[in-house]
């Protein structure tokens, strides 16, 4: 028999060699089609008397599986939801069931008689790393490129095709959660060392020992098939579990403050599944498993933060009809911090750049700040020698301009200062070669006022980095007025190529991100204000979902700054602008007290000298009058966080700034780490309902001001029944566009 995902190969000792191989895809993912022939493979190799056994493994490079395809995920999704329509009770037992397919689909293979072994070549992820723990054998290669994961909760849901049952049966309950409650990859010692995987070959006889586990007469069956199988932790409720499960449930409210279903689901599965048969443990998996799948949280998520990031990966909003770019040169202007960063993250993708300054002193400490970076991951295991000398060799520091004649892209990321910036371009730009495309990295300064310095308007763009650059994974890509085709194409070739996610943002003060930002950090300052105490105000925001609080955040990037950009905003657009009463707080915090953030040790945090730990500066509290904690509405103060934040998303969408909800939703995880389990700021609307949303927002602006004001798109969508990915339904745009 023949299959359009793998071959089946058998060799004389009658030992099969099942290679996935998908045709036209880079990397194997789970389809229905795969599903349905690795179950006709199991049958066939059970049939087969002349088959002793079977080794499973990859044909493609360095990868095994990435795990399931998001075209079969949101299918899932959307066929769900048409059933819930007509027949809610069918839909729930079409969920269980599409839940449980692949569960049983490897207890069939590990139950079928015959010794399978699995190969795993490179990347193993999510079901295919539950396929190979459901094989007899598990034997990795050597290789850094072999990386193990159950990371499902990272996108809202948990390993439910047996991996919350198989881990904790063959390594200790501690390790078992750590792994999944956290996502974390696995290197294949480590992997070993658990107990999850028997061996570690090199490479080039990783198939032959696969076959040698096999020939040596391995068992067909599972140490939890096995009569008298004993857990390796011991069982739940032994001195060991009483020490375990309370901190674990401990540590998961105070890591997830129980937003997180998929999270505490695992602990859940875990508890009760080692405590029966293994078939009892999988059916209640597979519950869970269908009880999470129906959670906002898990649709959210799984959208945001595994489809639609994949999409914008792979360059959704990227033009048709603009030829790839294959970047030869790069020019960075300015070696601060941030050109230094730029400079690193581009060598790193193995593109050439010229990093030019002022001076050479300054040039030269823009490339030493990618020499310490890479002699950090080598100390981490990350890097080899060779390739921090390849890496420091693409990266040459110049004070002249003429080095950096016939670079495809220059990125200026001088001071932020018009003029500087003026002369940069015109410098830079002298240089480019005619189809060449110039970039500001600016943060505040709007793109259509910097073009005005460019003969080139048509190719001039903003590629907007954050800080710092080679841990932020979001790059906000800015169109100016007069911005074309080829400069988005090429922007979104260069920020691919340095393997980092773009969104497309249409020119404005602040562009996307920093005004959220700016919102969250507001609302903080109006609090404190209010009164209310400020380790309340940091703990809700981290309650709410927020990865860090407004204050720490203010601190990190400087209350003296937010101070400039106050002055600048009354500057440009008038005294009403800002809220008098907040500039006075950041007056007093930077003038009367100096306290600039964390850069001068004093902020609204204290920094002492390590090992101390920061702390909030104990007279913040008299500043204003403190209300009583306990008459202080502990769940307003999350809802006006997470509300402050969407509503101002919700304006950058009805003023035409993101087009498309994916982008808003994604950026603002990945830039600022909005509460990951609402899928982002515009699916915490959907998500709560908008005439909800609306109703909410209108009692928080009765209660506390005009920034909780409903913009008229969300009203007209309340009345309509829509959401915003029916309304700016990015599919139905693409769909247009072909």
């Amino acid at each position: 028999m023949t299959y359009t995902n793998f071959t089946v190969e058998t060799d004389a000792d009658g030992i099969a060699l099942v290679t996935w191989d998908m045709p036209d895809k880079s990397m194997n993912v789970f389809t229905e089609e795969v599903m349905d022939e690795i179950d006709a493979i199991i049958d066939a190799v059970v049939a087969d008397d002349a088959i002793k056994g079977a080794v499973f493994t990859s044909g493609k490079k360095d990868s095994f599986s990435g795990g399931a395809d998001i075209t079969m995920l949101k299918k899932m999704f959307d066929i769900i939801q048409t059933e819930k329509a007509k027949d809610p009770e069918k839909a729930v037992q079409m969920l269980f069931d599409g839940a449980g397919r692949m569960s049983w689909l490897w207890r069939k293979l590990e139950t079928c008689g015959k010794p399978w072994v699995s190969a795993i070549n490179g990347t193993c992820m999510g079901g295919a790393f539950e396929l190979s723990l459901a094989c007899h054998g598990r034997i990795a290669a050597d290789s850094p490129a072999v990386k193990m994961a159950l990371p499902e909760v990272k996108i809202g849901i948990f390993p439910g095709a047996g991996g919350t049952q198989r881990v904790p049966r063959l390594t200790n309950q501690q390790d078992a959660l750590q792994m999944m409650t956290q996502g974390s990859s696995l290197t294949p010692s480590r992997a070993k060392a658990m107990g999850l995987i028997h061996d570690v070959v090199p490479p080039k006889k990783l198939i032959a020992a696969a076959k040698a586990m096999i020939a040596a007469g391995l068992k067909p069956v599972q140490p939890w098939d096995e009569k008298g199988f004993k857990l390796p932790g011991g069982k739940i409720y032994t001195p060991a579990g009483a020490n375990l499960w309370p901190a674990a449930s401990a540590i998961l409210r105070r890591e997830t403050n129980m937003n997180y279903p998929g999270a505490a689901a695992i602990l859940k599965c875990v508890y009760e599944g080692l405590q029966v048969p293994f078939d009892t443990a999988l059916k209640i998996e597979q519950r869970y498993f269908a009880q999470v799948l129906q959670t906002t949280e898990a649709g959210s998520m799984i959208r945001s933060l595994f489809v639609s990031l994949q999409e914008l990966n792979k360059g959704a909003r990227r033009p048709d009809g603009v030829k790839p770019t294959r970047f030869k040169k790069i020019g960075v202007l300015g070696a601060g911090f941030m050109g230094a960063g730029i400079a690193y993250v581009t060598a790193k993708a193995g593109i050439p750049v010229v990093l030019l300054d002022r001076t050479m002193e300054a040039a030269e400490k823009g490339k030493a700040h990618s020499e310490g970076l890479v002699t950090k991951a080598m100390q981490k295991g990350r890097a080899t020698a060779e390739e921090k000398e390849k890496l420091l060799s693409l990266i040459t520091p110049t004070t002249d301009y003429a080095e950096i004649e016939g670079a495809d892209l220059i990125i200026e990321a001088v001071f932020e200062d018009s003029e500087v910036k003026k002369t940069a371009t015109e410098q830079g730009e002298a240089q480019l070669k005619p189809s060449g495309i110039f970039a500001s990295n600016t943060s505040t300064i709007p793109i259509t006022a910097l073009a005005k310095n460019s003969k080139r308007p048509k190719n001039f763009i903003g590629i907007h980095f954050f800080s710092p650059v080679d841990r932020m994974m979001l790059v906000e890509i800015i169109m100016g007025k007069r911005t074309g085709d080829k400069a988005l194409a090429v922007a979104m070739d260069y920020v691919r190529a340095i393997k980092k996610t773009p969104i497309v943002v249409n020119d404005t003060r602040g562009f996307y991100v920093n005004r959220c930002v700016l919102r969250y950090m507001n609302e903080a300052f109006q609090m404190l204000i209010e009164g209310v105490p400020p380790a309340m105000i940091e703990n809700a925001a981290k309650m709410a979902g927020m990865p860090v609080g407004p204050l720490a955040l203010t601190d990190e990037t400087a209350i003296d700054l937010a101070q400039k950009i106050m002055k600048q905003t009354i500057r440009d657009l008038g005294e009403k602008a800002v809220d008098p009463e907040q500039v006075k707080l950041i007056d007093t915090m930077v003038d009367t007290h100096g306290r600039h953030g964390r850069k001068n040790g004093k902020g609204f945090y204290d920094y002492p000298a390590k090992p101390a730990k920061k702390h909030l500066w104990p007279d913040l509290k008299t500043l204003y009058p403190q209300q009583d904690a306990d008459s202080i509405d502990f769940e307003e103060l999350k809802q006006r966080f997470l509300a402050v934040i969407a509503l101002e998303a919700a304006r950058v969408m009805e003023e035409g700034i993101v087009t498309d909800p994916r982008e808003a939703d994604v950026g603002s995880i990945l830039a600022f780490g909005f509460a990951p389990y609402t899928g982002g700021t515009l699916s915490y609307i959907d998500g709560m309902g908008v005439a909800e949303f609306v109703a909410m927002a209108e009692k928080l602006r009765r209660k506390y001001g005009k920034q909780f004001k409903v913009p008229k798109l969300l009203k007209e969508m309340a009345d309509n029944g829509e959401t915003f990915y029916t309304r700016f339904d990015p599919y139905a745009q693409m769909d247009e566009a072909a």
